[in-house]
């Protein structure tokens, strides 16, 4: 895995301590500033006017064992809002000049009327219930990875100078927080929210199942595509596949919530060193996305408490990045600045 440039981080660097700016003023928003120049390989960095956010969307069998507030329903109903333009991310990417696709890999639903684009790539209805069954069969997953990483390039070949991962499926932080656990060794005690606000007793009963999850897997956790056979799902996988490929071209990636986040660790398991081309948009009210974040030593751009999902995060992180780089580009350098 090819990593950002250091020879340009290096000199951004450089360029950010001769900004005629107290040192250390601009705190995170340098780092993002030379992360990104290390990205693109180019100090300043170049202006992010092409970004792109893939919602991957995907129903899951967990979903239908009381680990969610909200009926599988939902998950066919919110796809045909983000087409119509009419969900909370859609208003945030209006706002911020973001591209918005979404993509129906495994929703339980035909989403007759929607356009094909949206269904070009399904993989199936559904995932299996992780802690009965494997989400996905392993010709599956593959479909599913494949199929994210040739989302990618199409984004990229589009012009995409940074990509955005967004998520949509009714009990989807489940198999998220069982992905988190098998990369990092944890319990399921350790790794589950509340998602979509449950109360305490089916916090404990989420909790149970994806312990029961990683049990049934046993030792197979230890393979990333293994782990996302047993214990993640079609829409997931993509977005795997999706980060990773972004990583492989060597175009930076912006992660959202949980389930990003879950995606990124998993594509840096199967690539190690994928993780050095992702900034982490939001800090998720989920404990393991904060736990994963940790793992790759990502401090959130943003802490609103958001659990919207979406890519929502991530779009509202936008701005930031493009501070960052407006900072690079443009202010001063004290060698300029008149005797």
């Amino acid at each position: 895995m090819r990593a950002p440039s250091p020879e340009a981080a290096a000199l951004a660097a450089a360029r950010l301590s001769d900004l005629a700016t107290p040192p250390g003023a601009l705190g995170r928003l340098g780092d993002l500033g030379v992360w990104l120049s290390a990205c693109q390989g180019e100090v300043p960095p170049r202006e992010l006017d092409r970004v792109r956010l893939v919602i991957f969307a995907g129903d899951h069998g967990v979903a239908r064992h009381g680990v969610s507030a909200y009926p599988p329903a939902i998950t066919a109903a919110m796809v045909r809002t983000f087409v119509a333009g009419r969900a909370g991310v859609n208003a945030l990417a209006a706002a911020h000049g973001v591209a918005v696709r979404v993509l129906d890999l495994g929703v339980d639903d035909d989403l007759a009327g929607v356009p094909d684009d949206v269904r070009r790539f399904k993989v199936r209805r559904s995932s299996g219930a992780i802690h009965l069954e494997d989400a996905l069969t392993a010709e599956q997953t593959l479909a599913a990875l494949d199929a994210g990483a040739a989302v990618a390039r199409e984004e990229i070949a589009a012009g995409a100078q940074l990509l955005l991962s967004g998520d949509m499926g009714i009990g989807n932080t489940t198999p998220a927080a069982a992905l988190v656990a098998a990369g990092l060794g944890l319990p399921a005690s350790e790794v589950t929210g509340r998602g979509t606000g449950v109360d305490v007793p089916t916090l404990e009963h989420k909790q149970t199942l994806i312990d029961q999850a990683l049990h049934r897997a046993g030792a197979r956790v230890d393979d990333p595509v293994e782990a996302l056979t047993a214990l993640g799902s079609a829409d997931l996988a993509a977005s795997t596949g999706y980060l990773l490929e972004a990583a492989r071209q060597g175009v930076p990636a912006l992660l959202d919530g949980l389930m990003a986040v879950a995606c990124a660790l998993t594509a840096d398991r199967l690539e190690p060193g994928a993780a050095a081309w992702y900034a982490a948009g939001h800090r998720s009210t989920e404990p393991a996305q904060s736990l994963a974040l940790a793992k790759f030593g990502l401090e959130p751009a943003l802490d609103l408490g958001l659990r919207l999902g979406e890519g929502s995060g991530a779009v509202a992180a936008v701005p930031v990045l493009r501070s960052a780089v407006a900072l690079l580009r443009e202010v001063a350098l004290l060698s300029e600045l008149d005797a």
